[in-house]
């Protein structure tokens, strides 16, 4: 699939999912039970779009290991070179990194960094915007530098809001988790599959007669409008009372 399908897809997986996953231990931690020492096992409407934005960069991830993606493009030569060497090192594209084993890895080291390490989280979060922005198509067509700049200016706007408004980030791991696994799914349901239990090298392809062919018309014209719909359906949902 193609990079803003991935990204919309993983905003979806979290939108949809989060209010169940809430509810799971240490998921709502953050300064609000350090301010008043109650747990709250509800996220606040800022935690919840923080967490789709951050879900569909995480979305991005598994394709580090394609040096053509968007993402190995997103931050010039640094994540081309680090896609040439995760694709070198996972054995090319739709290798290890579309595993199952590839999104635990992730989220569970994102977990750590956001326990252990607020600047590393607070990084790895501002980049996953970023990645999400520039994934869903925000710019200036033909015109990568204004493009750059735009995706720059709201990140950092993004990230201030969220900084206002005391958004906790103990669910990191899980949204990382999560976009990648997202990810997984949706490239099953192409025609090459992946190795979903790698290191094992059978792929798997879901539903098994039915393969959607990656940036042809009914991933453009279809069902990318189709996921657009679904995810403002869901925050209107989430979000509006009543």
């Amino acid at each position: 699939m193609m990079g803003h399908t991935h990204a919309m897809t993983g905003a979806i997986a979290w939108l949809g999912l989060a209010p169940g996953l809430a509810a799971l231990p240490l998921i709502t931690e953050s300064s609000r039970f350090m301010e008043t020492g109650i747990m709250v096992n509800a996220l606040t409407p800022a935690e919840f779009i923080a967490g789709a934005l951050v879900c569909a960069g995480a979305a991005m991830l598994p394709d580090l290991d394609h040096p053509s993606a968007t993402i190995a493009h997103t931050f010039g030569p640094v994540t081309w070179a680090l896609s040439k060497a995760v694709a070198w090192v996972s054995g090319g594209h739709r290798g290890a990194t579309h595993s199952l084993v590839f999104a635990a890895a992730m989220g569970f080291g994102a977990h750590w960094l956001a326990n252990t390490y607020p600047i590393g989280r607070d990084i790895m979060v501002v980049l996953l915007i970023g990645l999400a922005l520039r994934a869903i198509g925000i710019g200036i067509p033909g015109n990568k530098l204004g493009s750059a700049a735009i995706n720059i200016g709201l990140t950092a706007g993004l990230y201030a809001v969220f900084l206002s408004l005391s958004v906790g980030y103990a669910w990191l791991g899980l949204a990382v988790a999560v976009g990648c696994l997202i990810h997984v799914v949706g490239d099953c349901m192409t025609e090459r599959g992946c190795p979903v239990l790698w290191p094992l090298s059978v792929k798997f392809v879901l539903p098994w007669k039915i393969g959607i062919k990656t940036g042809k018309k009914f991933e453009q014209k279809i069902l990318a409008p189709v996921l657009s719909v679904a995810i403002v359906g869901l925050l209107f949902w989430r979000l509006v009372p009543g």
